[in-house]
């Protein structure tokens, strides 16, 4: 396993979620957390992401003429979702003329007891980025942004 670019390719579906592509963002945060204890399973698992962006190399970001903008958020979460940690993962995505602007997969970083704490926390991760969102938005005085929801 020592011989195989695991890391580099991490690194470089790292750049790419970041960039362009919010699809994958939970698959490199999933093959992320394995780099110093990686098995046959997880270089599979980067193979595939691979073919998937192979597969998908021409679908791009769009974003729509509109006379008036609306940021739009979701978010989700699955509960004790890492095996090892017993930590939640949770995801958000902010939209913006029906193209994505803002996304964000990571690790919880509580060992939650209850699903409604967990979905709590990942609200709560959401809520802060969207209204930061918001105010950056309305900074900019476009007279046509319209609250968030």
């Amino acid at each position: 396993m020592e011989t195989i670019p695991y890391a580099s390719i991490v690194g470089s579906l790292l750049y790419a979620q970041t960039c362009t592509r919010p699809d994958i963002s939970f698959a490199v945060s999933m093959l992320g957390r394995y780099q110093s204890n990686l098995g046959m399973d997880h270089w599979k698992a980067a193979k595939k992401v691979l073919r998937y962006l192979q597969g998908t190399k021409d679908y791009m970001l769009t974003y729509k003429r509109s006379d008036h903008l609306e940021v739009i958020g979701y978010s989700d979460l699955d509960f004790v979702g890492c095996v090892d940690s017993r930590k939640s993962t949770f995801g958000y995505l902010f939209l913006l003329a029906e193209g994505a602007i803002s996304w964000k997969s990571a690790k919880q970083s509580i060992i939650a007891s209850s699903t409604m704490e967990v979905e709590f926390v990942a609200c709560f991760e959401a809520t802060v980025h969207g209204l930061w969102l918001r105010n950056f938005i309305l900074g900019l005085e476009l007279s046509t942004i319209l609250p968030s929801r």
